[in-house]
């Protein structure tokens, strides 16, 4: 026997994720725990890899296999196929092993056809059901299989509804719906030129390749690259009963959250709506009503409902997102899944379930996404501008966090005003997913539709994005890019500001401030911290940034960059004088103008950061990047140096560099003029003994990084100019301070030859940005002229500067930190490019042995958190 590629629900379980996809293992676990599921089977994700391997096409055994298990459910069904007595109809939707909601299809109803939806008709003696099942059948597999778009069936539902005089779909009759479907049927014609197919297994094969085509849409693409899935996973597919929430007034369907996502309160949340099929209610047509409101609806299914949850959630012993249906009073269970949740609903659930002993501190630590820390740490509105703001209009607070920018109103316009430096607030009908790239580059998302449940809550909440939905007091025109809400007017442009704690909307731009960080966030932290093995530094320049980042964690700086200090207007003209220096004498009278400057920098951050380790790297960029461009500028330079304009522009001009990022800059710099090392050396070590003298109980070992080193004779020689300077200054003292002198491995050569390197360096830090930049051979500020090309074409998964390419670059990271060790056991191994703050990249580095990462502030808590959870996997295995 071949391989199996279908399982019914009694075959599998919840550990065959991988194979079944999230939903299928799921459905499995649900029906072996004897609850309420409609019968079906799941097609596995290795079908997906086939249908892919085999040019886009479902092979014959693959068919023949889910041929077989339609006809075993046919028995457990007792109806059959495509019947005129007893029709068995189904959903097919998709089930990846990572939970990826709204990116991918699914289509309900699958079996009716002309002749069907009249047996159908007489069989539930409800016409008007029937042909609602029908449109809705034909409206989706136009849409997912055919790819005709949902808004020429909305356009024509909206003229049935506006020639009868009703506002919802509900109030239709069944000979308005018969006529729809008519007229759907119609315009597939139009749109694909043949007939809707009738044939339920023809039917049937369109809607698998579909979902399996899906996995490849462009939303699905994007949500994987943002979300590190791999694109070789594949989905599963899922084929299941059709049960039906839209038979009338006994009939619903619902989705609900054993807890609160957005806060992470102990208490069911969620929506449902009476007579209506699964898609209504998150896709935010009509405003569905609270869960709470079945009990008095349907006290039964109501009781029913209550206790699956519970049980549920205790059996994966995390938050459960459901669907669910009740067709004629009785309740079906559709799905259940661990919730998407906001980072401080996931702190909060985290440390609830540890108090109820349902999981350990190790298991609360690894259940919380580390990227999603990010939007705890960032603004709220200021309490004081909002005091004087009066809201024009309120939603739903979908999404916590607070946005201000300017109004876009489509997801291209968000994500091209993002790029240029504009904050946006993006304003929609209701999202769908192919929103989803300007969802990610907007401050903030407000929608007329949709409830807390629908696409845009889901995803913005899941991104970390301020999100207001369902706000139906809007008069929305996309077309004209307007809107209205409290009486007033909105245009493209204009500036909104939003609160997804609150769901208010406010007129104008009200000026936010940081978050505060509460208990859980401390706990979760401290359980982090008692787990990790990797030190976690952060990048900064500033005395300001390094106080943030030691207020979030930071155990020291892994990246002083020096050069950010020399843009300040009141230093570039000195800079500038240096760099145009014609004599060494020239050139050291400009660099002791800015040492008392450099110094007190560095006395700031050596303060900020209380005794800890801190390394400052010497001055890397090429020197052109200082120079004026302003005709003025050059004048006043011309003039201080006592030169021609003429002249200076000649200067300036031989200075021009053809490929700078590999140009003179970093130690060829100090190689060239000594005595710019010099200077900072003497800055550097002359604050540390100054802040030393005055905070007796830290111990300061200043760290001085030499970058961009190649060959060990370089480092040797910039080395020699730093310890000369630093020796004569400390021997001036009483003081017996000890420092360090290390380099960045930032060349392909200096990692081949680390063992070399290591003889001269007492530390390593990798800075993996121009590692990456200098190993693919292309430059980080070009890349993205092709890299999307890339994406497209399957080369690339995702961008090498925000995630470090483990195979390429990772080997060389790994290779440098072997041969370092060989040379000298107890070297200091750290890296410091943007790559610092990525968890994938902070498990790599738990991996291959470093000492630490670093990373940007705002990173820190995300670097602390993705290390914890690197050494609790470890420790697992």
């Amino acid at each position: 026997m071949g391989k199996k590629f279908v399982y019914m629900f009694s075959e599998g379980s919840g550990s065959m994720r991988e194979l079944l996809g999230g939903k299928g293992a799921n459905l499995a676990e649900m029906t072996s725990l004897g609850m309420p599921v409609p019968q079906g089977f799941t097609i596995t994700t290795e079908a997906c890899t086939q249908y892919y391997a085999d040019g886009q096409q479902i092979n014959k055994e693959i068919q023949a296999e889910i041929m077989s298990y339609i006809t075993k459910l046919e028995v457990i069904a007792g109806k059959k196929f495509g019947d005129l007595k007893n029709p068995l109809l189904v959903s097919v939707r998709s089930g990846a092993r990572a939970s990826m909601p709204g990116m991918m299809d699914t289509i309900l109803n699958l079996g009716l056809n002309d002749q069907v939806v009249e047996a159908f008709a007489k069989k539930t003696n409800n016409p008007r059901f029937a042909y609602d099942s029908y449109r809705r059948f034909i409206q989706m597999y136009s849409d997912v299989v055919m790819e005709v778009g949902k808004k020429y069936f909305e356009q024509l539902i909206d003229e049935m509804k506006e020639k009868r005089g009703v506002k919802l779909d509900t109030e239709l009759t069944a000979a308005d719906l018969k006529k729809l479907a008519e007229q759907f049927k119609a315009e597939y014609k139009a749109k694909i030129g043949e007939d809707f197919p009738q044939d339920p297994k023809e039917q049937l094969m369109g809607a698998i390749r579909a979902v399996f085509r899906s996995w490849d849409n462009p939303r699905a693409i994007y949500y994987r690259r943002m979300n590190d899935i791999p694109s070789d996973w594949g989905t599963a597919v899922n084929v299941q009963m059709m049960v039906f929430g839209n038979m009338g007034d006994t009939s619903g369907t619902g989705v609900a959250f054993t807890r609160n996502p957005a806060t992470g309160e102990k208490k069911l949340f969620g929506e449902f709506l009476m007579n209506a099929q699964g898609e209504d209610v998150v896709a935010g047509v009509r405003t569905p009503q609270p869960i709470q409101k079945l009990a008095e609806t349907m006290p039964e299914a109501y009781a029913q409902f209550v206790d699956i949850c519970n049980k549920l959630e205790f059996h994966y012993r995390d938050m459960q997102d459901m669907e669910f249906t009740i067709e004629d009073k009785k309740l079906f269970m559709l799905q259940t899944r661990n919730g998407k949740r906001t980072a401080a609903a996931a702190l909060k659930i985290a440390c609830d379930l540890v108090d109820e002993g349902m999981i350990s501190q190790e298991e609360a630590v690894s259940m919380i996404d580390p990227k999603s820390l990010d939007s705890l740490l960032h603004p709220q509105f200021d309490p004081a501008a909002l005091k004087a703001a009066k809201p024009v209009g309120q939603g739903l607070a979908a999404s916590p966090g607070a946005a201000a920018g300017k109004i876009v109103f489509t997801a291209e316009d968000a994500t091209e005003w993002a790029k240029n430096g504009e904050k946006v607030v993006l304003v929609r009908l209701e999202t769908s997913p192919e929103d989803i790239e300007g969802m990610h580059y907007a401050q903030g998302i407000l929608t007329v539709r949709g409830g807390m449940t629908s696409h845009a809550a889901v995803v913005a909440r899941g991104m970390g994005t301020c999100c207001v939905s369902g706000c139906g007091d809007i008069k929305i025109d996309e077309t004209a890019k307007t809107f209205d809400l409290g009486g007033k007017h909105f245009k493209e442009g204009d500036f909104l500001s939003i609160d997804g704690s609150t769901g208010n909307i406010y007129a104008g731009n009200i000026p936010t401030v940081d978050a505060e960080i509460g208990g859980e966030f401390g706990r979760i932290m401290s359980w982090a911290d008692q787990n990790r093995k990797l030190r976690v530094r952060t990048n900064a320049d500033t005395p300001r940034d390094a106080a943030q980042a030691f207020k979030f964690g930071a155990e020291g700086i892994g990246l002083c960059r020096t050069e950010h200090m020399f843009f300040d207007p009141a230093r570039i003209a000195a800079i500038r004088q240096m760099i145009v220096s014609e004599t060494v004498e020239q050139r050291e009278r400009a660099l002791a103008k800015l040492e008392p400057m450099q110094q007190s920098d560095f006395e700031g951050i050596y303060e900020a950061m209380k005794g800890q380790p801190v390394t400052i790297r010497l001055l890397d960029p090429p020197l052109h990047e200082f120079l004026p461009t302003d005709e003025e500028d050059i004048k006043t330079l011309a003039k201080e140096m006592k030169m021609t304009v003429n002249d200076l522009k000649a200067v300036i001009a031989s200075l021009h560099e053809f490929n700078p990022m590999m140009g003179h800059r970093g130690c060829r710099l100090a190689v060239t003029y000594p005595e710019i090392a010099a200077m900072q050396t003497s800055a550097i070590i002359k604050a540390a003994l100054a802040v030393r003298s005055r905070r007796p109980a830290w111990k300061i070992v200043p760290e001085i990084m030499i970058p961009l080193v190649g060959e060990v004779k370089e480092l040797a020689y910039v080395k020699e100019v730093v310890t000369k300077t630093a020796d004569a200054i400390i021997a001036q003292t009483n003081d017996k301070m000890q420092y360090k002198v290390g380099t960045m491995i930032e060349i392909p050569r200096a990692a081949l030859t680390a063992d070399e390197i290591a003889k001269e360096a007492d530390f390593f830090s990798f800075g993996t940005n121009d590692l990456t930049q200098m190993t693919f051979g292309f430059s980080r500020d070009d890349a993205g002229k092709f890299l999307g090309a890339y994406y497209d074409k399957k080369i690339y998964e995702f961008d090498p500067f925000a995630k470090l390419d483990q195979v390429g670059v990772g080997r060389l990271v790994k290779m440098a930190a072997d041969l370092g060790r060989q040379t000298r056991p107890d070297i200091k191994l750290g890296i410091c490019g943007e790559h610092g703050g990525d968890p994938s990249t902070v498990e790599f580095c738990h991996k291959v042995g470093l000492t630490y990462v670093s990373c940007s502030p705002f990173r820190v808590p995300i670097a602390r958190l993705a290390a914890a959870q690197a050494a609790i996997k470890d420790a697992k295995k």
